[in-house]
């Protein structure tokens, strides 16, 4: 056992356990963080994606004592009590069927967007393509980081936009060329 101390979401927290532990293991553990997920323990679907040095970061496969820099994990992405845009047009596009991929599917298109914050739609594809929706709502995921990248732009969280648009009954999605 080792003390190590990591930097989650803005605090320190120092843990004792095996410097080969996943990080996945001592974030729902030992810190009770509930966003990242045990998917499939190989790295391969996305789930435990967290954010480090501003990329996304397998936790499953990542071992506590390799980590150096800041982990930002779902619930280190709000500010204030305010919803992340990308959590907003989540929930705009209704996003979520099972909910199991959720994490992976938002943690994966924040490091998107922070590297690129205007993607195309092969861009979008391209970079969440191995963080898997057992539901199948790519198109869904597609359209919310669509609304969620021009709502960055504008500096407006993506249901001040829905307020100020006319709500003619098409789903979010139809309104900003989207699929529905």
């Amino acid at each position: 056992m080792s003390k190590i101390t990591l930097k989650v979401n803005g605090n320190s927290h120092t843990v004792d356990v095996d410097p080969a532990t996943p990080l996945l293991y001592v974030l729902r553990n030992d810190l009770n963080l509930q966003g990242p997920r045990f998917g499939c323990g190989l790295g391969q679907c996305g789930a435990c994606t967290v954010i480090i040095n501003g990329a996304a970061v397998r936790s499953c496969v990542t071992l506590t004592s390799a980590v150096k820099s800041e982990v930002t994990t779902l619930e280190g992405i709000c500010k204030g009590g305010k919803l992340h845009p990308l959590q907003e047009a989540w929930i705009q596009e209704q996003v979520p069927q099972c909910g199991f991929c959720q994490n992976g599917q938002i943690m994966t298109a924040k490091a998107l967007l922070d590297k690129n914050p205007n993607p195309t739609d092969a861009q979008i594809r391209e970079g969440m393509s191995r963080t898997l929706c057992r539901c199948m709502t790519y198109y869904r995921v597609q359209a919310a980081i669509k609304r969620a990248a021009a709502s960055m732009a504008a500096g407006k969280t993506a249901s001040d936009k829905d307020h100020l648009r006319e709500q003619d009954g098409r789903p979010a999605s139809a309104r900003q060329g989207g699929v529905a």
